[in-house]
């Protein structure tokens, strides 16, 4: 399959509690034609999560399912849970000129990128372990055990920055937001997309 959707699929990963959660939906609010892609998932809805806003909260049988028909263009077990990615959903995005931010880890990236070779890949960061460890307490969701857990898995995340396009420390939120919509504008600027856009003003530039 080749990309040749007017939108593009950026891909934003990052270990647990990096922040890219939280960036990603302030990338949203702040651009145009550009929405969250909406995973599967087979864990239970958190507070405040709401089914089809957040997630498509399913049972796994019915996860497995999908995954027997094709129906997911990536999808991975994380932490004894299930989460997939809609092929159809996101042709239907793509197709009507919408970019499309996938908030995946590492192995999903990589089956999107097969799949979808001229996505952008961006992995965030945080400035330290420390913070990484405070931020994880901070959410007042797992008793230590699980966050001691979390930041092993973290660390072997993060050993997988280099197999992106693109790495952001998540340092100052403010920064880090820019630094993301730095790179969808880039990419949206780029000549392949842009030349496509703009093709009555290119005729009419050149025409002799």
């Amino acid at each position: 399959m080749t990309n040749v959707c007017l939108g593009n699929v950026f891909i934003v990963a990052a270990p647990s509690g990096g922040g890219k959660t939280s960036l990603v939906k302030k990338l949203i609010k702040s651009l145009d034609n550009i929405e969250v892609s909406v995973s599967h998932t087979t864990r239970q809805a958190r507070p405040r999560e709401k089914h089809g806003i957040d997630y498509f909260f399913v049972n796994d049988a019915d996860f497995l399912k999908m995954v027997n028909q094709n129906e997911f263009v990536e999808y991975a077990q994380v932490f004894d849970h299930y989460y997939g990615t809609s092929l159809f959903q996101m042709n239907q995005r793509l197709q009507s000129g919408i970019d499309v931010v996938l908030d995946i880890d590492w192995q999903g990236a990589q089956q999107i990128k097969q799949i979808f070779p001229h996505a952008v890949s961006v992995f965030i960061i945080p400035p330290s372990l420390k913070v990484l460890k405070e931020r994880l307490f901070s959410r007042g969701q797992d008793d230590e055990s699980i966050i001691e857990y979390r930041m092993q898995r973290a660390q072997e995340e993060m050993g997988h920055y280099d197999e992106f396009d693109y790495l952001i420390v998540n340092d100052h939120f403010d920064r880090a937001l820019s630094d993301l919509r730095a790179i969808v504008m880039a990419d949206r600027l780029s000549i392949e997309r842009q030349s496509k856009q703009v093709q009555k003003t290119l005729a009419v530039l050149l025409a002799s």
